[in-house]
């Protein structure tokens, strides 16, 4: 399993091109950005699970990007290393005052900028920040987004997605094959959100096959609908040929389907809640309901 994701947001292709050698080579994804407009973009695809951030950038500088992705509910998590040729203690300031999580200055020391980022994600991972696997925020911060909830007045969705046959389909294509599915997963959430969400949605992994999405569309049928459909049809792909032909897969003798997703949601549109444990538990239930159904598995509780 690799170590991580990284995005490089870097304009000097000898500098960038040199990081994605040397962190591709100490087993880490790399992704690079030559500028603050693409780096955005790639984030809202893909999230990465640390970025280094050049200040000095032709569309826009690093500070800018820094304070979108801050203020944006699905990358707010992301730690972020500044990478600059000033070395003045007020840019400093200013980096660290818009969140940023580390500074380092041109020209570095590779092997120091190794460390930094190994620190930064390790301890992201430590307090249960993010996952490890699909990079999504986890259950510190999922617990966090569901205490905000409490305290909001806007209309909101909580929904609870399960990867439903997930742990046969490791057990037959291995871990590996497992934690590209998790990956692949993020980012058809991140996508279907892109398309039918709204710019506060947040999306965590719970852990293994479970999933979560707050969103705040006025659509939430369009939207479940449209995350099951994308799913059926783009997780086949992670399966063999001869699998994708028949339907299923074959364990201990018998026949597994493909994965699909069961959803089920809550909403504080037409009740009250008391805690965040109420929240979870129906949406849980919920799902539960729509998965025993013959039909689509997906169930609302309003």
């Amino acid at each position: 399993m690799g170590k991580g994701r990284i995005l490089v947001v870097e304009d000097d292709f000898d500098i960038s091109n040199m990081l994605r050698i040397y962190f591709s080579g100490q087993g880490y994804d790399v992704q690079v950005a030559p500028r603050g407009g693409d780096a955005l973009t790639l984030t809202r695809k893909q999230l990465p699970q640390l970025i280094v951030l050049d200040i000095m950038l032709p569309d826009m500088n690093g500070y800018d990007v820094c304070r979108e992705l801050r203020s944006t509910t699905r990358t707010s998590h992301i730690p972020v290393i500044f990478l600059t040729q000033k070395d003045e203690r007020s840019d400093k300031i200013a980096g660290l005052e818009l969140g940023a999580d580390d500074y380092i200055t041109k020209p570095f020391d590779i092997e120091e900028l190794k460390l930094r980022v190994k620190n930064q994600i390790e301890r992201a991972e430590r307090d249960n920040y993010t996952d490890p696997n699909s990079g999504l925020p986890s259950s510190s911060l999922i617990e966090e987004k569901l205490r905000e909830l409490m305290r909001q007045d806007d209309v909101w969705a909580y929904l609870d997605v399960k990867l439903v046959n997930y742990e046969p389909f490791k057990d037959v294509y291995g871990f590996v094959a497992g934690n590209e599915v998790l990956r692949f997963m993020a980012l058809v959430m991140g996508e279907v959100l892109d398309e039918l969400g709204s710019p506060n949605d947040f999306v965590g992994h719970a852990g293994s096959d479970n999933f979560v999405i707050v969103t705040y569309t006025k659509d939430v049928t369009a939207l479940t609908k449209k995350l099951v459909e994308r799913f059926a049809e783009d997780v086949q792909q992670h399966y063999s040929f001869i699998d994708r032909e028949r339907g299923f897969m074959m364990k201990d003798n018998d026949k597994i389907p493909l994965m699909t997703l069961a959803v089920g949601s809550v909403s504080n549109s037409t009740r009250q809640f008391a805690d965040i444990r109420e929240i979870t538990e129906l949406a849980a239930e919920s799902r539960r309901r729509g998965a025993a159904k013959d039909d689509t598995p997906v169930a609302t509780e309003w």
